[in-house]
Parts: C-alpha cells; sequence; structure tokens
C-alpha cells in the first residue's frame, strides 16, 4: 500500500500574488473546476481579508467545490479568522490556514514580539479558528530559517490546541533538502501527538530547490504538499504541482501516491498559463513544449527506436499527444526519414542521402526544417505526389 500525500494547490491564493497575475471570479472558478477534475485534495481560494474582490471570489468557490477542501488563509488575527469563516460558509469542506512568522528574523524585524508571544499568539489564533471549523492549518511562516527547537515549540502550541494541520513554510526558499528533511524529521521525533495532524511542506523557489525540498518533506514523514500549477508565486515560484506528482509517479519505490489524474497535467498547465498570462518556460519540466522534443540527433535515434531511450515518461501520461521530432541542422538521416514518412513520403537511400545534404544546407539556413519545408525538398523527386 502507497502513502497517500495530500495535494493541496494554492494556485488561486500564493499563485495569484504574482505581479500582473491578478484573476477575476469567473477566471478563479474555471481554474477552480480544473483543479477538481485534476483531483487535488485542497483548493487554497485565497486570501479573504485581502480585498472585498477576494472574499467574494472565496465564497464563490466554497459554493463551487464539490469534492475537494477549500482553504481561506488568515494572519492569527480575530478579524481576518473571521472573514475567512465567513467566506467558507457554504464550503462543504472548509479550512482555515492561520499562523504567523516564527524564525528570529521574523519575529524581530517584522512582528517585532517576543517567543513568548509568538506561542501565544500560535495557540490564539488556532484556538479562535476551531470555533469556526474542525479543519484548522496552522502556518509558522518562515519556518526553513526557524530553529528546531523553537519550531517544535511553536508546533506543539499548535497541535495541543486543535490544529489539524501543520505547515512547515520555506518561505524564502533557503533550505536545502537535506536541512528541510531533517526539520520534517525533527518535528515528528519531538512533537507529542503530531502522529495525529497532518505536516504540510510549502516551499518556495528562490534557489531553485522547491521541488527536491518537499520530496525531502516527504521522505521524513510530511503527508501533504502545498504547490501550484506550473510552479508560479511569489519572487521566484513555488513548488510545481506537475513535477512532485510525477516523481512520486516514476519513483514508485518511494511508495507515495497522490489522487492526481496525471493526464490533465498539460492541459491545466495551458489553462493557467494562459489566464494568468504567465508564459512556461520552455525547458519546463513535464509541461514545457520543450519536454517531449527532440533535436539531437544522438538522442532522435535513440527515441526512434524505443522511446524508452530518452523519454522516462510517456507524453500521453500528462496529456501530450506525443513526442516531437523537431528538425535541425544537428539532426540526423534516422529522424529525416522519420519525419518524411510521417508526411508520405518514401526515399531510396540514395534520394534520402541527396535530400540530407540539402536538409543541412537549408537547417542552417532557416534553424528549424517543418513540412512545408520537407516538401519543398522533395519536391525534385518526380514519383513523389503531395
Amino acid at each position: 500500500m502507497s502513502d497517500k500525500i495530500q495535494i493541496f494547490d494554492t494556485t488561486l491564493r500564493d499563485g495569484e500574488q504574482v505581479p500582473g497575475c491578478g484573476l477575476n471570479k469567473k477566471e478563479k472558478i474555471i481554474i477552480t473546476e480544473a483543479l477538481e477534475n485534476l483531483g487535488v485534495d485542497v483548493i487554497e481560494a485565497g486570501f479573504p481579508i485581502s480585498s472585498p474582490g477576494d472574499f467574494e471570489s472565496v465564497q464563490a468557490i466554497a459554493a463551487t467545490v464539490k469534492n475537494a477542501t477549500v482553504c481561506g488563509l488568515s494572519r492569527a488575527v480575530q478579524k481576518d479568522i473571521e472573514c475567512a469563516a465567513e467566506a467558507l460558509k457554504k464550503a462543504k469542506r472548509p479550512r482555515i490556514h492561520t499562523g504567523l512568522g516564527t524564525s528570529d528574523q521574523h519575529v524581530m524585524t517584522k512582528l517585532k514580539i517576543t517567543r513568548e508571544e509568538v506561542l501565544e499568539r500560535a495557540k490564539a489564533c488556532v484556538s479562535y479558528a476551531k470555533k469556526f471549523v474542525e479543519d484548522v492549518e496552522f502556518y509558522a511562516e518562515d519556518a526553513g530559517r526557524t530553529d528546531n527547537e523553537f519550531l517544535a515549540k511553536v508546533i506543539q502550541v499548535a497541535v495541543n490546541a486543535g490544529a489539524t494541520v501543520v505547515n512547515i513554510p520555506d518561505t524564502t526558499g533557503y533550505c536545502l533538502p537535506e536541512e528541510y528533511g531533517q526539520k520534517i524529521k525533527y518535528l515528528v521525533e519531538n512533537v507529542n501527538g503530531i502522529d495525529r495532524v497532518t505536516i504540510s511542506t510549502h516551499c518556495h523557489n528562490d534557489l531553485g530547490l522547491s521541488t527536491a525540498n518537499s520530496i525531502a518533506g516527504i521522505q521524513n514523514g510530511a503527508r501533504q504538499i502545498e504547490c501550484t500549477i506550473n510552479g508560479v508565486g511569489e519572487r521566484a515560484g513555488n513548488t510545481s504541482l506537475e513535477e512532485v506528482v510525477m516523481i512520486m509517479r516514476k519513483h514508485n519505490w518511494l511508495n507515495f501516491d497522490t489522487n492526481i489524474n496525471t493526464k490533465q497535467l498539460y492541459p491545466i498547465s495551458r489553462l493557467v498559463s494562459e489566464t494568468m498570462n504567465m508564459p512556461v518556460q520552455a525547458n519546463k519540466a513535464i509541461v514545457g513544449s520543450n519536454a517531449f522534443a527532440h533535436s539531437s540527433g544522438i538522442h532522435q535515434d535513440g527515441v526512434i527506436k524505443n522511446r524508452d531511450n530518452y523519454e522516462i515518461i510517456d507524453p500521453a501520461e500528462v496529456g501530450v499527444n506525443k513526442s516531437s521530432i523537431i528538425l535541425t541542422a544537428r539532426s540526423g538521416r534516422a529522424a529525416l526519414n522519420f519525419r518524411l514518412g510521417q508526411i508520405g513520403v518514401v526515399l531510396s537511400k540514395d534520394e534520402l542521402e541527396e535530400t540530407y545534404q540539402r536538409f543541412l544546407s537549408m537547417a542552417d539556413e532557416i534553424n528549424v526544417v517543418n513540412d512545408p519545408d520537407l516538401k519543398e525538398l522533395v519536391g525534385v523527386y518526380a514519383h513523389i505526389n503531395l
């Protein structure tokens, strides 16, 4: 039996905070429905007290979602919690996500309170949220830079107050995977009753380590990953949903699995990219336009002979129609012959060699050779009718 990892999607909250990526209520509902279809367990719908528009969006999402938990963010402030509770009233499975900073950096320079006051506020915010909903998630902001001993004290207070989920964010994306994994392990070993709650990861990508840190987290006891489609989010972004899901799916020896319908990964990636006006980099893992494209002759020959030579994921598994053999000056005869076959052209060995030499000259000039260019190349042969 595989351990089930809960997928907590925060595209509509953390992802939507990116400058230029704001969404209106209609757009949020469209993405919400796609997230439900994808199979996420928790949808963080927004930060209700931040604006009237966000409050209304969270309300609408709460009323729309049929199966997933709907989560609203709040600070450790009573008005925030009350506002989140009101926005979530129509949710079938409401969750309030509340908390505060715990690192010395946040405590001393942002909150400007003492550690003792952090413990008091942690207890108070969880206890107050429990008056409205049963499912309360506590976040220890900047847990990545919080010393483990104090972090364990804060999480102990949250657990004692009734938190059902404890979120351990690497808010600045600072941790190394081993360091973050050990932090989760320390909590598992030093917080009484933590076996009765879900430990969650929430990792940012400032050093490009968010995916690795999230995987290290679940390897050491976390059972929820907070992530976004395409890795959108503050600054360098959040953990990419499609990456962690496919890592667990491909490395089945880890014995982790999710409820995600992976065939929806590429379609929802396109939807979020277009709706948020946030392009996906071509070499983005899993959903980038080059993720299943091959232009090197050696790679093309290997993929044509057996896809597993260079692709560890079947494109159809993530909703991509097929691999692409891109013809460039680095392509070989096998790739040229393969692409000619796709447009119904069969050449003799001598004709292929002659065409290949002319192909190389063309590729040096125009970089990528497409089907119309191929037809031009073989148009010299009278027996070919295109």
